[in-house]
């Protein structure tokens, strides 16, 4: 039943309608995004004008990506590159879009892909493409516990059967580590989720193979996730097992590239890493072995649809630096970036730019864009691990992003 923008807000004030159910009575999801930004505005007396502008289409968008939408929120994307990257099965020119607030880190980026072209490209590898899921289960006593494990183990088929039932995509992989703290069991399941990030694939089959369990066995599940996955949190676990893609890149930069490029010495970068990223980063008791991985990642994440949350995962990793005979051998390890082509935050109008524009858009995309993250990360961690071997970092906020 459609009724008038003025009809719809009276009603919201009456209580008569709730305002996550103004779809219901009006023509368009866009329509109703209006109506309820001006209930709130009216609520409010707050004027939302520029969340008001926006060009994405809020049909689709209002049911599989947000709840009671009011617009949107603009950050500013700028680019950098062009960054030259070689992988095991192409080679990648591309310039690389960033959405960020942060001024200097376009500015820093940039020099990093120049310095990188400059030493005729980086390497990147994907070392692994998984996505995990990790319940916690009650037996009645470690006995049991163990019990439960072993069984686990034993019925590794059964259990795989019954979770690839629920997708066409999802492959279970192994169940592996199986934790047990007391008479709780905490089972690692860990799948590939070919070109989506897979967190609902993997929640769902997991669910389902849960189900089997359960009648074979007397136990209770008391959480689905029992945070041994390890979903959007800092884990020394994701650091060594790995979650989602685990890339790693490097660049040899000639002396005279570090010297021109970067205004620095090889051995001004060595002990600048040494010092900062791997005993500053221990003597904090941090997972992230490196400068600003965040930075890059979340620049990336939000300009092309990604899950924002997955950058606390694409944080963590080790930076390394050493003298090559006068080269800079510089490499960056992320071994937990959840990442996505298809699905999710992909599909909405802006992502779908950001990722045409690296050509890492839709299936079989999802290496080519793990892999340029994996350039851009190391582009970053470059420009700024030099800018603080040659004192530049300070000058630099100052004229670019005070």
């Amino acid at each position: 039943m459609d009724l008038t923008e003025k009809e719809i807000l009276e009603k919201l004030d009456s209580g008569e309608i709730r305002i996550f159910e103004i779809e219901k009575y009006t023509d368009t999801a866009n329509h109703a995004t209006d109506i309820r930004r001006k209930y709130i505005e009216n609520k409010t007396g707050v004027d939302l004008n520029h969340i008001s502008k926006y060009s994405i289409d809020m049909t689709d968008t209002s049911k599989k990506n947000i709840e009671n939408p009011i617009g949107t929120v603009q950050v500013p994307v700028g680019v950098a590159g062009p960054l030259l990257i070689h992988t095991e099965d192409e080679e990648i020119e591309t310039y690389i879009p960033l959405a960020t607030t942060e001024g200097a880190l376009l500015a820093s980026i940039n020099r990093g892909c120049s310095a990188i072209r400059r030493s005729g490209g980086c390497n990147v590898a994907i070392l692994a493409n998984q996505m995990t899921r990790a319940p916690v289960l009650k037996t009645k006593s470690v006995t049991d516990a163990k019990k439960l494990k072993d069984w686990i183990k034993e019925h590794f088929d059964e259990i795989k059967e019954k979770a690839e039932s629920t997708t066409s995509h999802g492959k279970l992989l192994k169940i592996d580590p199986i934790a047990i703290v007391g008479r709780f069991v905490y089972p690692r399941f860990v799948y590939e989720t070919g070109d989506s990030m897979g967190m609902n694939m993997v929640t769902i089959a997991t669910e389902e193979s849960l189900k089997y369990i359960e009648k074979e066995n007397d136990i209770s599940i008391l959480a689905l996730s029992g945070n041994f996955c390890i979903d959007k949190k800092p884990s020394a676990l994701n650091l060594i097992e790995g979650r989602g893609k685990s890339v790693v890149a490097e660049v040899v930069v000639p002396k005279e590239v570090v010297e021109k490029t970067l205004k620095t010495t090889t051995d001004a970068i060595v002990e600048v890493n040494y010092a900062k990223n791997l005993l500053g980063s221990a003597i904090a008791g941090s997972y992230g072995y490196n400068a600003h991985y965040a930075n890059i990642v979340a620049a990336l994440f939000i300009a092309t649809g990604q899950d924002p949350a997955h950058v606390v995962e694409g944080s963590i990793g080790i930076t390394s630096a050493e003298n090559n005979d006068g080269d800079l051998y510089f490499s960056i390890t992320l071994p937990d970036l959840p990442v996505a082509t298809v699905g999710g935050g992909t599909r909405l109008e802006t992502a779908t730019e950001a990722l045409n524009l690296l050509d890492a858009k839709g299936s079989d995309k999802v290496e080519r864009y793990a892999s340029i993250v994996g350039g851009s990360v190391l582009a970053g961690e470059l420009s700024l691990i030099g800018a603080l071997a040659a004192g530049h970092l300070a000058r630099a906020h100052k004229k670019l992003g005070r």
